[in-house]
């Protein structure tokens, strides 16, 4: 059995297929972790989101932030943005089944027989293995819960910047929700950079990329993320980014997790779209 990590598809669904064409992947024996963002901005986010419902137990999806924007978009459609490719989902026969599915994905994957943890984006320096693991749990429960859209009513917004285990309600599932699908960047002390995009030396002090922060308490973890797709590579030995921008024209990666050292396949993306965009 090989299990592959496999960078934000956002739905480029003919370059997925060649990436496990190139692979030789087959569900009945391989596994793929999904680094999130299945959809959106890409042409055809209804056939992947199919898909990767289709293979079952052969797929690990954590949730991105276009993910999630979807499912608050179906909640209420004027979420809707002008470059949002989600409509078909949204008016397609099995709309609320497929968003269904989503809403109850994990923030959080991480498998100790493997040594590897999953997220979409990043993890603030004050939490280690066991706090993420709990955080991650708490938006879960909403999302998975019958009231999610109520959730989904306040999800946006970039306060509060910082940790606190004081953080209650709205607060505190913001702020978790926000590390898990959209941080890139944060200061020494743990507070959220979320609107800086760009590669690492755009951004201005005192912040730095979340996994460079000084006795970041998840340093020992060996962390997969997708999310930036301007970062490029990185010296970190226990970082592995997989956002490598196929949505703009970049490559799709899979990192193949069973081996070692871990080994990257890609398949080249046709696209003109500037890269960095959330």
């Amino acid at each position: 059995m090989a299990v592959y990590a496999i960078g934000d598809v956002q739905g480029c669904y003919d370059e997925l297929r060649r990436l496990l064409d190139r692979l030789g992947f087959e569900p009945g024996r391989d596994r793929l972790w999904f680094a999130g963002d299945l959809v959106n901005r890409g042409p055809q986010s209804l056939a992947v989101l199919r898909f990767v419902i289709g293979l079952g137990e052969a797929a690990v999806t954590v949730l991105g932030n276009h993910d999630l924007h979807l499912v608050a978009a179906a909640h209420d459609r004027r979420r809707l943005h002008r470059k949002d490719t989600l409509a078909e989902i949204l008016d397609a026969p099995d709309s609320a089944a497929l968003v269904d599915w989503l809403r109850r994905r994990p923030l959080l994957h991480h498998d100790p027989a493997l040594g590897y943890t999953l997220i979409h984006a990043g993890l603030p320096p004050q939490w280690d293995l066991a706090t993420a693991r709990a955080c991650a749990a708490e938006v879960e429960a909403v999302l998975s819960g019958d009231d999610w859209g109520s959730f989904m009513a306040v999800m946006y917004g970039d306060r509060p910047d910082r940790w606190d285990e004081g953080l209650q309600g709205v607060d505190r599932l913001r702020f978790i929700t926000n590390c898990f699908t959209r941080l890139r960047y944060c200061t020494p002390d743990g507070r959220l950079g979320l609107k800086y995009k760009g590669p690492p030396g755009s951004q201005p002090a005192p912040y730095r990329p979340w996994f460079e922060i000084p006795d970041r308490r998840s340093a020992d973890l060996r962390i997969l993320f997708g999310h930036w797709s301007t970062l490029g590579e990185t010296d970190a030995p226990t970082i592995f980014p997989l956002d490598t921008g196929c949505l703009w024209g970049g490559r799709l990666t899979a990192l193949r997790l069973d081996s070692a050292p871990p080994q990257r396949t890609r398949v080249d993306c046709p696209g003109a779209r500037r890269p960095g965009g959330d």
